[in-house]
């Protein structure tokens, strides 16, 4: 596998609790691969959460080109949104938002005790969350006829293209959908040329 293809991204959507000095911390992750979907997940958990104290935030999304962003939603500067976005920098992933909510307990925690709080939830809620490698890829849709499909789909494993992955809908001609990892394009390409100039094939296209 070429290294430079792969990616690490949160493996489900998940919340975990964390008390101290009896504030109440809830950290929620969210999968998110814009910055559109980030926003939408921090209003989602603020509508949620719209009682609380605070809630802070971070997102790191996007794989060849990453955006991060963070807020402290109130609390002193640098106390935390960085200490969250720290802990998703420190688990190696993107397309993260980790929104962690508090919920004051009269005890004020100070700023080293906000920052350990804010990063160790949502370490621990990255944690709970796992995460799953991916790989940076293109979308194909071909479009062939079903004598040619077998051939074809049996090809497409020695361009890396996993068999589960592939979208199939089969009508007059079968359509195909599914990624190529980015460093086998160039023979995608190759395999899907050969098969057009020799008529096996109606159509192709990158969708993205």
């Amino acid at each position: 596998m070429d290294r430079s293809d792969t990616y690490w991204e949160p493996q489900k959507s998940v919340s975990v609790e964390l008390k101290e000095k009896r504030s109440f911390f809830i950290a929620s992750v969210g999968i998110t691969r814009s910055e559109e979907e980030a926003k939408e997940f921090i209003r989602e958990i603020n509508r949620k959460f719209k009682d609380a104290t605070h809630n802070c935030w971070a997102y790191r999304v996007g794989v060849e080109r990453v955006v991060e962003y963070y807020s402290d939603a109130g609390e002193p500067s640098g106390t935390a949104g960085k200490p969250i976005l720290g802990a998703i920098q420190h688990a190696g992933v993107t397309n993260a938002t980790i929104v962690v909510t508090r919920y004051f307990g009269g005890i004020k925690l100070g700023v080293r005790g906000l920052i350990d709080a804010y990063g160790r939830s949502a370490t621990l809620a990255l944690e709970e969350a796992g995460k799953v490698m991916r790989r940076v890829s293109l979308n194909a849709l071909v479009v062939l006829g079903y004598e040619n499909s077998r051939a074809f789909m049996a090809q497409l494993k020695e361009i890396g293209v996993q068999e589960d992955l592939i979208e199939s809908s089969y009508s007059v001609n079968v359509t195909l959908r599914f990624p190529v990892p980015k460093s086998f394009v160039p023979q995608a390409e190759e395999l899907f040329k050969g098969y057009e100039a020799r008529n096996l094939l109606i159509s192709w296209a990158w969708e993205n």
